[in-house]
């Protein structure tokens, strides 16, 4: 297989899958190095952003997707007519707050934090894909733990969870830290 044929068997299985698939994947489909792989990956990214394209390939916590560029976004959804998605509630944003910041955790976890019944934002956050099941606890009763999913990342437009902004709590340690050094540094 020559360089061109690889791009296009790569931009074939992404196209196909329609999901993230991760680099293991990639490489078994295509029967091609995961260095190799990796490279053209990388390439191929670039070069979907410097072109002027309405797609490109985002890597979703370690895995590629195919994606349409978010500025083609409105003329997407009318042409395929879809109605608006309602905002996510002010309950439903804190929800995956403490998700997103603790995870994997159970929706008594959550409960606890935010100090109210949340077992309906919570499944209805499954149900628009935002979360999803991390496996069961090894306790009595065995709750399920609940993560962020990738969907939840490419809405936020986030590679991984290191990209969530700080706490409150940990601006102020990291302030409180600085100075405390700084003032070390004086005396």
């Amino acid at each position: 297989m020559d360089e061109k044929q690889y791009y296009a068997g790569i931009e074939a299985v992404l196209f196909a899958s329609g999901e993230p698939i991760s680099l293991e994947r990639l490489s078994d489909a295509l029967e091609m190095d995961e260095m190799l792989l990796s490279t053209l990956l990388s390439n191929m990214i670039q070069r979907y952003q410097q072109e002027d394209r309405g797609i490109e390939i985002v890597c979703l916590d370690g895995m590629y997707q195919l994606c349409t560029k978010p500025q083609w976004q409105g003329p997407i959804r009318r042409a395929m007519e879809m109605k608006k998605n309602t905002p996510l509630s002010q309950a439903a944003m804190e929800t995956l707050a403490v998700i997103a910041y603790n995870e994997p955790v159970t929706k008594s976890f959550i409960e606890q934090v935010r100090g109210v019944d949340s077992s309906s934002i919570v499944n209805s956050l499954v149900e628009k894909g935002l979360i999803e099941e991390a496996g069961r606890l090894e306790v009595p009763g065995r709750p399920i733990a609940y993560r962020t999913s990738v969907h939840f990342l490419r809405s936020f437009q986030m590679k991984d969870l290191s990209e969530l902004p700080p706490l409150p709590e940990q601006e102020n340690q990291k302030s409180e830290e600085d100075s405390q050094e700084a003032k070390r540094e004086d005396g």
